[in-house]
């Protein structure tokens, strides 16, 4: 009998079950082809799958379109150290609305849907169906599929008559489309993160994202001025700021940030050491190419020559170098 090792194959954890939009974005990872995909309950399972080395990666939604920032992907993040982003992947969001065979709309009075779906069909559930009661589900596919549960008498377990689920559920499951094209804006899309242990940085592309978790040192008037500085005074424009109360006191709040830039680029890496000096607490979760690999725009007063120019220059003063006038 041999005494090696099992090899354990290479597993990516995503929001289950099959069919939500989250293994849809799984689905763009190249080297997730032909992995293991684990569906797992939460946001919270997904990192500690990474935590423990049960998993290589995780898919994790992190920002929608319409509803902004999710604040349990975001609150997840700033409680599991040593993860990074490795990489970002944008999926168009559309929903139907399902129930079981024999259900028709008149008859829907609970509707299921997790809660950014349901944020996001809001208007069309008021104009449609006005006196519904929700219930909170952990995916859209759960509150469909769970439609189907029954107990031993044969009754269904689930309180809900309809549920807000992705187009593609009726090729999975036993269910009928009470109403299609039910999103509120046709043109949302969710944004995905890929998330690992890795603690190397891809090269710069010239179409990157850094994103942090920054603590705010007091809380004072013009802390978050300060803060917002370290970037505008470097020519770095933040596409993404969003707070999180930190939960040891009232008005202590740590900032989710996403710059547009490399952290290898000398404006964001300038940023990045203003930003060390200020806060107490900084979480660095990587820089990586952006989904929709659009070059990023900037002054040129922020270029890397620029910058490594003015350290020259320095470096020549405290040297005693003859001075040159600044070109």
């Amino acid at each position: 009998m041999s005494d090696a090792p099992v090899e354990t194959p290479e597993s990516y954890s995503f929001l289950g079950p099959t069919g939500t939009f989250t293994e849809a974005a799984l689905a763009q990872v190249p080297q997730a082809s032909g992995k293991t995909w684990r569906p797992v309950n939460n946001v919270g399972e997904a990192l500690n799958d990474v935590v423990t080395g049960r998993s290589v990666a995780a898919m994790i939604a992190i920002e929608n379109s319409i509803e902004g920032g999710v604040s349990a992907t975001q609150d997840a993040l700033a409680t599991n150290p040593g993860l990074r982003i490795v990489g970002e992947y944008l999926v168009p969001v559309g929903f139907v609305l399902v129930a079981r065979p024999g259900t028709t709309l008149a008859e829907v009075k609970t509707v299921a849907a997790h809660p950014v779906a349901y944020a996001q069909c809001n208007a069309w559930l008021t104009a449609n169906l006005p006196s519904h009661d929700y219930v909170p589900a952990s995916s859209n596919v759960t509150a469909a599929t769970s439609l189907l549960e029954t107990d031993a008498a044969g009754r269904p377990v689930s309180p809900a008559d309809a549920a807000i689920a992705p187009p593609t559920i009726v090729d999975h499951h036993d269910l009928v489309v009470l109403a299609e094209n039910i999103i509120d804006n046709p043109n949302a899309v969710t944004r995905f993160a890929l998330v690992s242990r890795t603690r190397s940085i891809p090269e710069p592309t010239g179409a990157d994202k850094t994103s942090l978790i920054v603590e705010l040192p007091s809380d004072r008037s013009g802390t978050l001025v300060e803060m917002l500085e370290q970037f505008s005074t470097r020519g770095v424009n933040l596409s993404l700021i969003e707070s999180r109360p930190i939960g040891d006191e009232i008005g202590r709040y740590r900032f989710v940030l996403d710059a547009d830039g490399h952290v290898r680029d000398e404006r964001v890496a300038d940023a990045l050491l203003g930003l060390f000096r200020f806060s107490p607490h900084i979480i660095f979760l990587g820089s990586y190419p952006r989904a929709d690999r659009e070059p990023i725009d900037y002054d040129p007063r922020y270029a890397d020559d620029v910058f490594i120019e003015a350290r020259d220059w320095l470096r020549g003063l405290i040297g005693g170098e003859p001075e040159t006038s600044a070109q």
